[in-house]
């Protein structure tokens, strides 16, 4: 069973976590959030605050399969603060390994150099932060190995191309029939 990891800091935006980890584990996909704070209690950018699965851990990190990034704000600034998280970042994308954000944590991505020539998106009006990227409007764009998605408008779609990468398209085409999700 493939795993993946949804990083949660202050000000993440809600709908966007929550729906990828949904959507994950609807897929059979072993996902599991992980806070970058020093507590698993994490306040959401709209005063909602979840109970992570776990405190960042490197080595639990690097045996991933996937690293997810939800957007928000100052969400996105605090993941792009935590030094651990954007060296293993750094290392999935050198490795392969699919790396995915949504939102403004695209951001992170492109500060990093991960989108030089790639096919991304962000929110609206963040696009310079896609540092060498062929910007896109689409809801989702995935090039190689790095997923990017707009907004929590595009969450649901995020989190089913999300679905796919990791449990197959027929798996994510059941979640979303079952979801009655028709965009």
């Amino acid at each position: 069973m493939k795993k993946i990891l949804v990083f949660l800091a202050e000000g993440f935006e809600e709908v966007e976590a929550v729906t990828i980890v949904d959507i994950a584990r609807r897929a059979g996909i072993d996902c599991k959030t992980m806070s970058v704070t020093e507590k698993n209690e994490v306040m959401g950018a709209h005063g909602i605050a979840l109970k992570a699965d776990m405190l960042f851990d490197e080595k639990l990190c690097m045996e991933a399969d996937g690293l997810i990034l939800p957007g928000g704000m100052p969400g996105t600034t605090n993941l792009q603060k935590h030094e651990a998280l954007t060296k293993a970042i750094k290392t999935f994308y050198e490795q392969g390994k699919i790396i995915a954000a949504i939102c403004a944590a695209p951001m992170i991505f492109g500060e990093l150099g991960l989108t030089e020539q790639k096919q991304a998106t962000i929110y609206p009006g963040m696009e310079e932060h896609l540092k060498g990227a062929v910007c896109s409007t689409e809801m989702v764009c995935q090039d190689g190995n790095v997923i990017t998605s707009r907004a929590p408008g595009t969450a649901m779609a995020f989190a089913l191309k999300i679905a796919e990468v990791f449990a197959g398209a027929q798996k994510a085409q059941q979640v979303k029939e079952a979801l009655v999700y028709s965009v």
